[in-house]
């Protein structure tokens, strides 16, 4: 096969609809604008906001309330029953880094909270973003530690 036979698959181009140039063409006289009206016209119709008189649809809805806090920090929530069943005491620290190792987690771009749920018996050093009360109290009952990370 050389350059010069190349050709497009049979039936894939199509040729340029001619309008306005005869009856014989099939699209002359009023050029498949129909006969009278707006859409006949030139630079008739209207945009897709006009509702031919009625208030449009957007203006009949109410505004969007309330706002998007730009500042809100979003969560990836862990249980202390699922480092429980995960990790042993002699494992050093338990970081952000080792959670996503560890499978807990996927990826570390969200802060990390560590919730209260299930019950703890290793003494385990948990570095995380945020503790709620009652895990704070079970880890630190457990033997182990807390260490708060600051959001970045």
């Amino acid at each position: 096969m050389k350059l010069h036979e190349l050709r497009p698959a049979p039936g894939s181009k199509k040729p340029r609809k001619r309008i306005g140039r005869g009856m014989a063409s099939g699209t002359g006289k009023t050029s498949g604008r129909g006969m009278k009206g707006q859409g006949a016209r030139s630079g008739g119709g209207k945009g897709p906001y006009f509702e031919g008189g009625q208030l449009p649809l957007v203006r009949r809805l109410p505004f969007r309330r309330g706002f998007t806090n730009i500042w809100r920090v979003e969560y990836k929530p862990i249980n202390v029953d699922r480092l429980q069943e995960r990790f042993d005491d002699s494992d050093e620290e338990i970081t952000p880094e080792v959670l996503i190792e560890a499978g807990l987690i996927k990826r570390s771009d969200k802060a990390v909270a560590i919730l209260g749920d299930g019950e703890i018996t290793k003494a385990l050093t948990v570095k995380a973003h945020r503790f709620s009360k009652s895990a704070k109290e079970k880890i630190e009952a457990a033997g182990g530690s807390v260490e708060i990370l600051p959001l970045s």
